[in-house]
């Protein structure tokens, strides 16, 4: 599930930004992104938000935003399997519209050549860099058979003959579409730096993985991530952050939703915080996420971090612009 979870918020922050709306569901007037190819059949994990969703309405009702919750469910998905923790900022709120049409177009595809990929994250503000540090949570989770038949049957050159025949071995060239492989076969459960070493023994499962290392701009990248751990955690946690930050709705746009998957009655949760009751509000969503700790999979705050920016904001011994670095 940690991979679903960090998948879930990267889908959404490339549709219309950081803001759920991939929660939303199908209305008379919402064409929903969950129906969208991608998304499709694959997005897993709504029901641990809509979980920790109800928990927090029930601490904090009004406060929490849907948005934050993905962001800070990647984080804390990350560092159950082994990968780096980050600091998430708070503040973001909910739309109210969904996108189908920019969730088939924006969001990077399993046949996309490296120009595709980095041009694509580049829209979003990304670099080259942070494509590739993103790309490697394809340390961990699954792909559907057809996402990578034509590659494993293909013959070509940078696909390993042994690591292609055991791929054949449970997806057949016809039929089986939905069969799961995972992505990565030495450490399935683990993110880490092994990715970039796969990629190195052309063992890479998807072609949008492989092209990473095809005599492109992107080698030196991930022959660094394959000799470094350390490298690759630290530039998938400042990544993450700054995909974090993908034109999220604060202030007077957006909404705090009630349920994950609606947006409420009309007028509802709409209201923005006067700027001088922000932080008192900001304190009470930290505390409300501390709490929170749905079906004992996440633990969506720790306690130390809630309370070195609780105690550091309430004794202001922090500049705004320093407090910026925990909230929007």
């Amino acid at each position: 599930m940690a991979a679903s979870l960090i998948r879930l918020h990267f889908h959404d922050c490339f549709v219309q930004g950081c803001d759920a709306s991939i929660l939303l569901d199908e209305t008379p007037t919402i064409v929903s992104e969950k129906t969208a190819l991608p998304n499709l059949g694959s997005v897993r994990g709504y029901g641990i938000i809509e979980d920790a969703k109800r928990e927090l309405e029930k601490t904090c009702p009004g406060v929490v935003s849907c948005a934050d919750i993905l962001a800070v469910a990647a984080r804390d998905a990350s560092t159950l399997v082994g990968g780096p923790s980050w600091t998430v900022k708070l503040g973001r709120r909910d739309s109210t519209t969904a996108s189908h049409t920019l969730a088939e177009t924006d969001l990077p595809g399993p046949f996309d050549p490296l120009t595709r990929l980095i041009s694509g994250f580049a829209n979003k503000g990304l670099s080259t860099r942070d494509m590739v540090a993103l790309s490697g949570a394809h340390s961990i989770g699954q792909a559907q058979c057809f996402l990578f038949r034509d590659r494993i049957y293909s013959n070509e050159s940078d696909i390993d003959a042994g690591f292609a025949s055991t791929r054949r071995r449970q997806c057949p060239q016809e039929d089986q579409n939905g069969n799961l492989a995972p992505l990565d076969l030495v450490t399935p459960n683990q993110l880490d730096n092994n990715y970039f070493k796969n990629l190195r023994q052309r063992k890479g499962l998807l072609q949008s993985d492989q092209v990473l290392l095809s005599g492109g701009s992107t080698d030196d990248i991930v022959l660094e991530y394959s000799n470094s751990p350390r490298a690759f955690a630290s530039d998938f946690a400042a990544a993450m952050i700054r995909m974090g930050d993908i034109s999220p709705l604060t202030g007077s746009n957006g909404i705090i939703r009630m349920t994950i998957n609606k947006t409420g009655k009309k007028g509802a949760n709409t209201d923005a915080a006067p700027r001088d009751e922000e932080r008192t509000l900001d304190l009470k969503y930290s505390e409300a996420l501390r709490k929170a700790r749905p079906l004992q999979v996440l633990n969506l705050m720790e306690l130390a971090e809630f309370r070195t920016v609780y105690e550091l904001t309430v004794s202001d011994s922090l500049s705004s612009e320093e407090l910026s670095e925990f909230f929007y």
